[in-house]
């Protein structure tokens, strides 16, 4: 697999020895990290705050804007509360960490992040999703009562699939359930506004957490965890809430700023998704869907192909070095009518 060095950031034209390319890959789904209102703002506020504020939380000295941020993201999400890391990463760790020694069973998607895989486990690698629910709904059934914890994506971005956790209330009426979902793919793409799909799966019958990175579809250098009150304020209580550093406060000022521009790029998101669905519906090589900004395709020559004509996908082996390799088209806000144009016209091309 041929690697390109950039020395500059990413945006829907990238340069690589000289020439121009359309990037069609990376995880800027809304193009915030490219957006020049943000950054005008995002500079203002770098000046004010500084590029990072390395205390922490527990200190005697705070900054408003963590709380601020905390409680808005919390309120928009449908959650009571909300953990502010520096990683999503980070925020996932805090999250398993928090539920692990009162449960009597683990069951992990195989999809799932490694950042909410508890230490000692691994994700069900032999199930694909669908598989793995049935396998907990019939395991929920020949089980006494117990306590379990299930962990999964709410997208596999890679496979290109959003997934379902409605089944989970069914194993709530015999069970004490523990869901902890990823949503590092879904923040500024799916679930409620920008503010991903706690409020989707938020039942009275089981207890939810929700983690993940905002440094995808929000382009934020952060992690967040959500939940209900007891449930966070267990997670700021520990070391590791209290030791690590938070997330940079220019940039969640900002986005407490900046929610107009979110709303605007997330509805250019979706026009381009659609837009570039109604162009390759019929080819069967792709598979995606119609509110999801990630398209996949099997042949691998296409890689190449596309590169020739100007086109840079996201391509390389998963989970392994050894595995084959995953070909997907990302689309982000960035991404003009014509760039979609023109991408389908070469897929059209190449499907023929």
């Amino acid at each position: 697999m041929k690697k390109h060095f950039l020395h500059s950031g990413i945006d829907r034209m990238i340069e690589i020895e000289g020439k121009e390319y359309l990037y069609f890959s990376g995880t800027s789904y809304l193009g915030i990290a490219q957006d020049n209102d943000f950054l005008d703002v995002l500079a203002n506020n770098i000046f004010e705050y500084g590029s990072n504020f390395g205390q922490s939380r527990k200190n005697n000295i705070q900054l408003k804007v963590f709380d601020e941020f905390e409680e808005f993201f919390a309120s928009e999400s449908g959650a009571e509360s909300a953990a502010l890391f520096s990683s999503g990463y980070l925020a996932g760790i805090a999250a398993w960490k928090s539920l692990i020694h009162f449960t009597n069973e683990v069951w992990i998607a195989s999809d799932t992040h490694p950042a909410i895989i508890p230490d000692g486990f691994k994700a069900s690698d032999q199930l694909n999703f669908k598989q793995w629910k049935n396998h907990c709904l019939k395991r929920s059934e020949n089980l006494s009562s117990q306590t379990i914890l299930i962990i999964g994506n709410a997208v596999d971005a890679l496979q290109v699939e959003i997934h379902d956790y409605s089944w989970v209330r069914e194993i709530a009426k015999k069970h004490e359930v523990y869901l902890l979902i990823d949503d590092s793919h879904a923040f500024g793409v799916i679930g409620r506004g920008i503010f991903g799909t706690y409020s989707k799966w938020m039942d009275e019958s089981f207890h939810l957490l929700v983690s993940g990175s905002l440094g995808k579809g929000l382009g934020l250098p952060a992690g967040i965890v959500l939940g209900d009150l007891p449930k966070i304020e267990k997670i700021k209580s520990t070391p590791l809430f209290a030791g690590a550093s938070p997330g940079s406060p220019a940039h969640l000022q900002t986005f407490l700023e900046m929610q107009h521009t979110y709303d605007v790029a997330q509805e250019q998101l979706k026009e381009n998704i659609q837009y570039f669905y109604n162009r390759i519906a019929f080819l069967s090589q792709i598979i995606g869907h119609t509110d999801y900004p990630v398209f996949r395709y099997m042949n691998d020559s296409w890689v190449d192909q596309l590169e020739k004509s100007g086109i840079i996908t996201s391509s390389f082996p998963y989970p392994h070095a050894h595995s084959p390799k995953i070909n997907r088209i990302v689309l982000s806000a960035f991404h003009e009518k014509e760039d979609i144009e023109y991408l389908a016209d070469i897929l059209e091309n190449l499907a023929s």
